[in-house]
């Protein structure tokens, strides 16, 4: 199985100016591939394909000499993402979405490089990168695995992170449980997610903590005149503050995905449309601060690590159906308790989806 290791690595002040040169380089080489491509069909209707565009890298380091201060495959790599934006755009075309057509990249908005196969080496606490050297990593954990490429990217504050994309053996990454163990999660805003068990997990409502920094933050920038060295630092403490909303966010993620995989053997979401969730205006800002779809992500990369596995099953009438006679309750987004007039079941109204959940989940897998 492929698992990423990302870690921040230090450069020096030489190697910081270097990397930055090889990312409007690569800028270059993006907006360049881009614009041939788009005049090729553009003047006479004709595509042109990777492995054509490729081979016009030798000409464009000739043209260009700066070039040749780059590692060829993380210039080929970037050839390969101008690729896959058009097969993206194709993709969109052909399933009746209303696509945007790949955009050149302005001043800042390339923000990344990849080595795909050779031009780097890891060894002795150093990351040596070809045509920059050896940069200092914080290797906070090792890294297991065959590494099979590697991304080196800068944040907006300037931080500079490694990723190994390395393949790895499933067995042992985490501690298996022998305990069929099952549990349907419903997923929320008041509670970030409640368990079929009765268990619940607040919403920590990252963003809503960090909101009147940034709303500050965002003060300063509208008011510093563009161009200035005051807006490059008003612009810095903006991108802190969403950074900083962004760690805590994956922290927490992290850690309560970890913890579902380790104590159940079966884990049921439901398969929410959250694309079309965020359209309310009046819960979007909170629904993107919950990140629900993140949390399934982790859940079911790190299960399937362990062995265990994640179902998503149909949300529809969750909260409606009753858990005890299965029975259809109409009720309100206002009413948080399910109270059934059949059986009379009274019941926290998330706590009975979750309840419903688990069965659909445990269905779906006895089906299977």
């Amino acid at each position: 199985m492929l698992k990423v290791f990302r870690y921040r690595i230090y450069p020096t002040k030489s190697q910081r100016t270097r990397m930055a040169e090889t990312l409007e380089l690569c800028r270059w080489t993006y907006n360049e591939t881009l614009a041939l491509r788009k005049n090729a069909y553009d003047q006479e209707g004709k595509l042109v394909s990777y492995y054509e565009t490729k081979k016009l890298l030798p000409q464009w380091k000739e043209e260009k000499p700066e070039l040749k201060g780059v590692h060829s495959q993380v210039l080929q790599e970037v050839v390969k993402r101008v690729d896959l934006a058009y097969q993206a755009f194709f993709r969109r075309v052909k399933a009746g979405e209303d696509p945007g057509y790949p955009r050149f990249k302005g001043y800042g908005r390339y923000d990344s490089f990849t080595y795909t196969q050779s031009g780097f080496s890891l060894k002795s606490g150093k990351l040596w990168l070809s045509k920059i050297g050896d940069i200092k990593i914080k290797l906070h954990r090792p890294v297991d695995g065959e590494i099979k490429r590697l991304n080196i990217r800068k944040t907006p504050t300037g931080k500079w992170f490694v990723s190994f994309l390395v393949e790895v053996e499933p067995d042992g990454l985490l501690p298996k449980i022998e305990s069929e163990s099952s549990v349907g999660v419903d997923v929320g805003l008041k509670s970030f997610i409640t368990l079929s068990n009765g268990d619940r997990v607040d919403n920590p409502r990252f963003f809503v903590q960090e909101e009147k920094a940034l709303a500050k933050a965002q003060r300063k920038l509208s008011k510093a005149l563009k161009g200035s060295p005051e807006r490059d630092r008003a612009l810095k403490a903006v991108h802190r503050v969403h950074e900083r909303i962004t760690n805590k966010r994956e922290d927490f993620v992290q850690k309560l995905s970890l913890s579902l995989v380790k104590s159940y053997d079966l884990i049921v979401f439901e398969n929410l449309n959250i694309k079309c969730m965020v359209k309310n205006h009046c819960l979007a800002k909170h629904i993107a601060d919950a990140a629900w779809s993140k949390l399934i992500a982790a859940t079911s990369y790190k299960a399937e690590w362990a062995g265990k596995r994640v179902e998503l099953v149909n949300p529809s009438n969750t909260s409606k159906i009753c858990s005890g006679c299965g029975q259809m309750v109409l009720k309100s987004l206002s009413e948080r308790v399910h109270q059934c007039p059949f059986c009379g079941l009274t019941l926290d109204r998330d706590h009975n989806a979750t309840i419903n959940i688990l069965r659909l989940g445990l269905q779906s897998v006895a089906k299977a």
